[in-house]
């Protein structure tokens, strides 16, 4: 299986490599300036730049675009909607790395963790973010999408623990009541569904176990 990790500089983009790597998976880092994963094949080229023929080898890419500020977090839906359109009529599978402020906290889905009165207000134009790019996945009917929420305590340097739960359309919480995973975990997580590929056109979230 060949897998490119589009933004593969990033916290997330390096785990998820790395990961991919280490389990044997072929795998292309796609960046924009010097690679800075463990990769040893390279795409060295803006996200919003790729061609068709640019991946026409790969089955599976993976969105792990993110962003922080007012001037980046607009990348994060812009990125789903360019990724999906390159493989819309494909097999090839696209993975986003999605976000927590979507999850559904109640069995009606109706209401989600960023609509919650303690949800950070600084925090609020990444989950709209995120939650953009949820919807516009959810009305691609030509792209095999898996959408993977993060616990809502998505721990950049946390430790890879090697154990997750993996959890649906709402807020999974652990035996201890916490909604928390690190990103090396998560990148389990993410390499696993790579290889098994039991989401499609869904999104699933994953937590610590």
């Amino acid at each position: 299986m060949k897998i490119a990790v589009v933004c593969a500089n990033g916290k997330a983009g390096k785990l998820i490599t790395k990961e991919a790597m280490d389990r044997g998976f072929d795998v292309t880092a796609v960046v924009r300036g010097e690679n800075q994963s463990v990769a040893q094949k390279v795409i060295k080229k803006d996200l919003f730049e790729l061609e068709t023929d640019d991946i026409a080898e790969f089955d599976v890419l993976v969105d792990a675009c993110g962003g922080w500020t007012e001037d980046t977090i607009p990348s994060i839906p812009k990125a789903a909607e360019y990724l999906s359109n390159l493989v819309t009529g494909t097999d090839k599978r696209l993975v986003v790395i999605g976000g927590a402020g979507s999850l559904f906290v109640n069995p009606e889905h109706t209401l989600t963790v960023a609509d919650g009165a303690d949800f950070p207000e600084a925090f609020q134009p990444l989950a709209a973010a995120h939650q953009t790019a949820l919807d516009g996945l959810r009305g691609k009917k030509d792209v095999k999408w898996t959408y993977i929420s993060p616990a809502v305590d998505f721990q950049a340097d946390g430790v890879r623990s090697g154990a997750y739960i993996l959890g649906g359309e709402e807020l999974t919480l652990n035996e201890k009541g916490e909604s928390i995973i690190s990103y090396a975990d998560y990148a389990i997580a993410l390499v696993d569904e790579i290889e098994k590929g039991n989401h499609i056109k869904q999104r699933i979230s994953v937590v610590r176990k």
